[in-house]
C-alpha cells in the first residue's frame, strides 16, 4: 500500500520562500516511493510563535485522521521552536499513529533510530524543565539573600478614613475610587471593623 505523506513547510518572514523546502521534501518522498497527501505552509510566522494556522490545522488533520501516514519536514527547526516543543508534537503525532520524517537530517520516527533519537528527545526536554526549575529557585533564593521582598505588594489605605466615608454611606465602588484600592480589598479589611461598635470611632 501507498504511504500519504502530508508536507510541513515555515519560513520566518516575507522574503523568504519555502519554495526549496518543498523541492527536497518532494524529491525525498518521490525516492522513497511516498505519495504526497496534502501540504500545510505557514509563511511568515516566526518558531518562537506558539499559535501557527497551518500547524493547528495539521496537528488536527492528525487527530482526525486526514493528513495520511506521516509528517514531512525539511528540518525539525521548521516544525518546533524548542525541544520541549518538538517532543510534545511528536507525542502527539505517535498518539494518532502519524509518522514524522525530518528528511535533511534522516529522522523516521517509524525506524529504530528515529524511536531512539526520540526518546533522546525525551530526555533532553526533561533536563532543559529541570535546568530551568533550578535556575528560578537559584534566582529567588539570591534574590531572598539580597533582602528583595518576593510576592505580591501589600496594598495599603487609611482604614479611618474609609470607615468614615463607609459610616457615611458611601458605596464599595465609590470608596475604591476615593482611596484607589481595589473594592474587594477594602471590604475584606472593613467589614469585620464595621461589625465592630467599638473599633476606630470616627
Amino acid at each position: 500500500m501507498t504511504i500519504k505523506a502530508s508536507i510541513y513547510l515555515r519560513c520566518s518572514t516575507l522574503n523568504q520562500d519555502t519554495g526549496s523546502q518543498r523541492r527536497e521534501i518532494e524529491l525525498y518522498c518521490e525516492r522513497q516511493g511516498w505519495k504526497i497527501h496534502k501540504i500545510f505552509e505557514d509563511k511568515a510566522i516566526s518558531g518562537a510563535k506558539g499559535d501557527r494556522p497551518a500547524l493547528n490545522k495539521m496537528m488536527e488533520g492528525a487527530r482526525n485522521g486526514s493528513v495520511g501516514d506521516l509528517i514531512c519536514v525539511y528540518k525539525i527547526d521548521r516544525l518546533a521552536r524548542s525541544v520541549a516543543d518538538l517532543l510534545r508534537i511528536l507525542t502527539d503525532l505517535k498518539a494518532c499513529n502519524v509518522g514524522f520524517v525530518s528528511v535533511s537530517q534522516g529522522i523516521d520516527t517509524s525506524t529504530s533510530y528515529g524511536k531512539m533519537v526520540l526518546t533522546f528527545l525525551g530526555a533532553v526536554a526533561e533536563f532543559e524543565r529541570e535546568t530551568i526549575v533550578e535556575r528560578v529557585r537559584s534566582g529567588l533564593d539570591r534574590a531572598k539573600a539580597n533582602g528583595v521582598r518576593l510576592g505580591r505588594p501589600k496594598t495599603s489605605f487609611d482604614i479611618g478614613k474609609a470607615l468614615k466615608l463607609k459610616r457615611q454611606g458611601q458605596t464599595w465602588s465609590e470608596l475604591s475610587k476615593v482611596l484607589n484600592v481595589s473594592r474587594a480589598t477594602i471590604r475584606r479589611v472593613i467589614t469585620p471593623l464595621l461589625k465592630n461598635p467599638h473599633s476606630l470611632k470616627v
